[in-house]
């Protein structure tokens, strides 16, 4: 506005000088100023014109900026939705892991208490029979199963299903344990070597097995009054050796009747439910 005015008024003194008819020196000096205010105006429109083309750069800077704000804004949201599912996620495994420990600690419980049973079992067999040292009996306990291993020697005769009675003995002992343990239950298997056998009465090794095993499972019961409901007899023949046929020893250690004493699976459930209810656990 400054220098619009220094041209008006220059501008108003050589009409005033024209119309006077001033004198050279004073034309020359007015037209200098006039020419300075020109030159000033137009620096003035060119800074102007700079000015104008920076607010233009700086306005769209600013839209940039704020576009980039948005983006920012938008990823700030996402992220905060991914961290929010993130957070929901790993709760909800934390949650499956808890349940899943519970869940190893109650069958660890169970194990554990199953285990206890099977050494007092254990215990209890070997007072009843007294000297283990006779290597025609044998107990062991394997996976959490108890096995009672007796030597064909000790039981039968060679080829026969006829128990003897030493072995009546042993047995009498064995069922005094198990008839005191309600809660299990035991299958009697046979076992024989591979030689094969064929009577009138015995085709064959499976034969022989099944009826060494039937002939225990009849005396237990019958003689020494185990209930029925409680025994398996099994015939496994040749086929689960301990040893070599090849050899006298060999086959003599595979001719043998086991008796498998496990608990009854709902007897097993219940020790896992009564594992639930310890407050231990819960």
């Amino acid at each position: 506005m400054l220098v619009m005015k220094k041209i008006l008024f220059y501008g108003l003194g050589l009409t005033v000088l024209f119309s006077s008819c001033v004198s050279q020196k004073k034309y020359a000096d007015l037209e200098s100023k006039y020419k300075e205010s020109q030159d000033l105006l137009n620096s003035a429109t060119v800074k102007l014109n700079s000015c104008l083309e920076e607010k233009s750069s700086l306005n769209s800077q600013i839209d940039r900026l704020s576009a980039s704000n948005k983006d920012l804004i938008n990823q700030i949201g996402n992220f905060t939705d991914l961290t929010k599912k993130g957070a929901e996620n790993l709760e909800k495994s934390l949650e499956s892991l808890q349940e899943k420990d519970l869940t190893i600690r109650k069958l660890q419980d169970a194990v554990t208490r199953r285990d206890s049973v099977n050494l007092a079992l254990v215990q209890s067999l070997k007072g009843a029979l007294g000297n283990l040292d006779d290597e025609d009996i044998e107990i062991s306990v394997e996976k959490g199963v108890v096995y009672v291993s007796i030597s064909d020697k000790l039981l039968f005769s060679s080829g026969s299903t006829k128990v003897s009675s030493r072995a009546r003995e042993v047995l009498g002992k064995v069922a005094t344990v198990v008839k005191n343990k309600p809660d299990f239950e035991f299958m009697v298997e046979g076992h024989t070597d591979n030689v094969p056998i064929h009577t009138s009465s015995i085709q064959d090794n499976w034969d022989l097995s099944v009826l060494r095993a039937t002939s225990v499972v009849r005396i237990l019961q019958n003689d020494f009054g185990v209930a029925p409901a409680r025994m398996t007899a099994a015939g496994r023949s040749e086929y689960i050796p301990l040893s070599d046929n090849s050899s006298k020893d060999g086959r003599a250690k595979n001719r043998r009747t086991r008796i498998v004493v496990l608990p009854k699976l709902d007897q097993f459930y219940n020790m896992i439910e009564e594992g639930m209810k310890d407050p231990e656990i819960n």
